[in-house]
């Protein structure tokens, strides 16, 4: 499945977060402090501007919310990872899937979207759903360098303080997870088949994230033993291709 606006709206990313939150596997943050944080984010955009928003992973090729332009950028300070656990989702009680996120150091590329003035909280509204429920992600207004020139763009980058944070893996449980994991709205192979295949298809590269899917797709070992413990997958036995 790919999320779509929607289903978004309609309300399938606050559905699979209350659902792990209910077997004990991740907490979410509430209703109220999502709109507050929403809020003050739109406290900071002066009135009349348009609102850029910096994607790096499925929001590159699938942002499911309205944009007058787009631009490829490069983000400094910030590296794309697959750094965040998920019980639901593509993730399961039984194995922890794999997210990406913005992670400190280095650099990433991808696409910068152009949300018109009068649109920004209606558009906003729907990122927030899609982005913020699990509180997994802290929004940052970022410099995004572009062909045209720099922009100041929105982005949401890994919130390492929280249980779900899984830092850099072990090259051999990240493809395991990866190639096995899965959950109610697809695998994390799917994920990131189309994460790579998108960014070629936008003339976005990511060698690493290139060396990853190889390695997926030639996986041959059982899934990773573990268990969720206080809402953190906690390995028990890397499996081995």
């Amino acid at each position: 499945m790919i999320l779509s606006r929607e289903s978004i709206k309609s309300g399938i990313v606050s559905e699979i977060v209350r659902e792990a939150e209910a077997l004990g596997l991740t907490s979410r943050i509430t209703d109220e402090e999502r709109h507050e944080s929403l809020r003050r984010t739109l406290a900071e955009v002066p009135s009349g501007e348009c609102v850029w928003v910096f994607g790096y992973g499925s929001l590159m090729w699938n942002p499911a919310f309205h944009y007058c332009e787009r631009r490829p950028g490069r983000v400094h300070g910030y590296h794309r990872r697959f750094c965040m656990w998920i019980a639901a989702g593509r993730g399961s009680p039984e194995l922890a899937g794999l997210m990406l996120g913005l992670d400190s150091g280095g650099s990433c590329s991808g696409m910068a979207y152009c949300i018109a003035p009068e649109k920004v909280r209606e558009e906003l509204e729907i990122v927030w759903a899609r982005e913020m429920g699990g509180g997994s992600y802290l929004a940052r207004w970022v410099t995004i360098r572009t062909a045209d020139g720099p922009v100041r763009a929105l982005t949401f980058v890994i919130n390492r303080h929280q249980p779900r944070y899984a830092g850099k893996l072990p090259q051999e449980l990240l493809v395991a997870h990866l190639a096995m994991a899965s959950g109610k709205i697809g695998t994390c192979a799917e994920y990131l088949t189309n994460t790579v295949e998108h960014m070629h298809a936008l003339g976005i590269e990511d060698g690493q994230l290139h060396d990853v899917l190889e390695r997926v797709r030639d996986y041959s070992g059982g899934p990773p033993q573990g268990r969720w413990e206080n809402g953190k997958w906690l390995t028990t036995h890397p499996a081995r291709s």
